[in-house]
């Protein structure tokens, strides 16, 4: 008797698959929902115990265990691009639980620690409902902590910590969070100015604001008295694990030799353009004498606080009035931008918070300026730009607008830091080819960030890797990294004030992998951009590019490069 005909299997859509994972992320880690803008989770924290982590684990493998194998027959571009960054996001999440990650999450910018602190900035501080979210969440801060610390626990007992310098530099932000000029003291002078006066949310805020303070110090004790003794000495990670995180960070993989060699040929290339610059701005004058110049001048530098961010909306709203619909495509909601300052506690710089689902949020430019006397300009207008727009908020913005063609998971999820950061910086250069950094002072500034970022590629590679320094180099030939010469880098070679120079190089030691993404994303962007004006020749359309890439959403490089160049057939 003849076989029945076999009936292929239906290949479940990538667009309904990748909302299912959006609801698993709402409903098991609220603090993503409320930074992603979605409602209804905004008084609950995520479960960052053991339990916590392994319900998540359990609930995402379901989902990973539902991918296709391969797409629909037929499938369009868009469905083909919402299965591959599904499997990404699924696959990059299941790493970190196989590695157990969670256990060990804990360093000087971006762990729990500082997430359960910031996501109070971008929640709603102007209404009565807001409030009453922010009020459940600090009454139930002392859970999310203590849970989080016996994840923590779980680590030590097993093995798995991080490096005294990274304990050190959390002590010293909890000690804040802990502490009389405490962010939380503030909450409850902020409603009464916010306009709400609900006597019972009053009261119970102002009783949840100090105790949000102690359970704060409560960890700052336990991680200082019980688990700094047992942290690792080594800063570096090594190399299985530094590629492992690069990959994660990139969406490809690295040569890690030849990266750093370029990473010190870039240095090179940028000093050469600054030496040119500083005879420019003050003749006779050295690179490090024009830095000193521009750091200290009063009349480079803003007198107060406020001036300075004024300066910096001015010089956004300035870019969006000008270069939406010339240079670059620009939804309407993305045309709205805030910049503050950001509470104190954090490490120094500037970040960006992205708008809301549905942009019922704006996107927001943050700056942490530390207690340094002056506030210099020179190299704040390239970060303006890099951080705004045309930069993360350009990015950020054109792919939570495009609801037609990406997945919701796909356009609220962060992505490769390759991409993000790679864009953000070469944002910093196109401004410069456009005419945008307008005294040499600026010019001068941008490359000083470009610097910086080269640096991070030698720095990060070098110290996580025990790299040696050239033999052919100036600085310190020869010789083995440590923090002490990666600050003097940041500070002789890249123009950091020393606060900051510190606080970068703790940076790079506790987020392996991350620091090399914006050099190495820009690297990838420009060799793309090469490649279609190679190909295009006099048909090549700057703009068209922008789309081109912005228009893919955050992808992996290696993903972006198929998409870019496959993009004009």
């Amino acid at each position: 008797m003849p076989s029945e005909p076999t009936v292929p299997a239906a290949v479940e859509d990538p667009f309904a698959l990748s909302e299912a994972v959006v609801e698993a992320m709402v409903e098991l880690r609220p603090i993503t929902a409320t930074v992603w803008g979605l409602p209804g989770r905004d008084g609950e924290w995520d479960d960052l115990s053991p339990e916590g982590h392994e319900r998540v684990h359990a609930r995402l493998s379901a989902l990973a265990a539902r991918l296709p194998a391969h797409a629909a027959p037929g499938a369009s571009r868009w469905e083909r691009l919402a299965a591959d960054v599904l499997a990404d996001v699924l696959r990059l999440e299941l790493d970190r639980f196989e590695h157990q990650d969670h256990l060990c999450d804990l360093n000087s910018i971006a762990s729990p620690f500082q997430f359960v602190r910031m996501v109070f900035d971008v929640m709603d501080g102007t209404t009565e409902l807001g409030w009453r979210a922010r009020v459940s969440r600090l009454e139930s801060l002392g859970e999310v902590l203590e849970g989080y610390r016996r994840s923590l626990e779980l680590g030590l007992r097993s093995g798995r910590v991080v490096a005294v310098r990274q304990v050190q530099a959390v002590l010293e932000q909890g000690r804040v969070y802990a502490g009389e000029d405490s962010y939380f003291r503030t909450l409850p002078a902020a409603m009464a100015q916010a306009g709400v006066h609900e006597v019972a949310l009053s009261a119970r805020l102002a009783e949840a604001a100090p105790r949000a303070c102690a359970h704060y110090g409560r960890l700052v004790a336990w991680l200082e008295e019980v688990y700094l003794p047992h942290a690792r000495a080594e800063d570096g990670v090594g190399r299985a694990q530094y590629l492992r995180e690069a990959q994660r960070f990139l969406g490809t993989s690295i040569d890690p030799e030849e990266t750093y060699a370029w990473g010190w040929r870039e240095m090179a290339t940028i000093a050469a353009q600054m030496r040119a610059l500083a005879s420019e701005i003050a003749p006779g004058k050295s690179v490090p004498e024009v830095l000193d110049l521009l750091k200290t001048d009063p009349a480079r530098c803003a007198p107060t606080v406020e001036a300075f961010l004024e300066v910096m909306r001015a010089r956004q709203r300035e870019a969006l009035a000008q270069l939406s619909g010339t240079h670059f495509e620009v939804p309407a909601p993305v045309r709205e931008l805030e910049v503050k300052l950001a509470p104190p506690g954090g490490p120094l710089g500037a970040y960006y918070a992205p708008p809301s689902d549905g942009f019922t949020r704006p996107g927001c430019v943050w700056y942490s300026l530390g207690t340094a006397a002056t506030l210099p300009l020179f190299d704040e207008i390239a970060t303006a730009y890099h951080e705004g727009f045309p930069g993360h908020h350009l990015q950020i913005g054109v792919q939570i607008a495009l609801t037609e063609r990406l997945s919701r998971l796909h356009r609220l999820a962060d992505g490769y830091s390759g991409y993000a950061e790679g864009w953000a910086l070469y944002a910093e250069q196109v401004m410069a080819e456009l005419g945008y950094y307008e005294k040499p002072e600026y010019l001068f500034g941008m490359l000083s960030c470009q610097m910086i970022r080269a640096c991070r590629v030698v720095l990060d590679l070098g110290a996580h890797l025990a790299l040696p320094i050239p033999s052919d180099q100036a600085f310190h030939p020869g010789e083995a990294w440590s923090f002490e010469l990666g600050v003097e880098m940041l500070e002789t070679m890249g123009g950091v004030q020393p606060e900051h120079a510190l606080s970068e190089m703790t940076r790079y030691l506790g987020w392996p992998g991350q620091a090399i993404s914006y050099k190495v994303g820009q690297r990838v962007l420009l060799e793309l951009r090469r490649e279609l004006e190679r190909r295009l020749g006099s048909a090549f359309d700057l703009k068209e590019f922008h789309a081109r890439v912005l228009g893919s959403g955050n992808v992996g490089l290696d993903h972006l490069t198929r998409l870019v160049l496959d993009g004009e057939e």
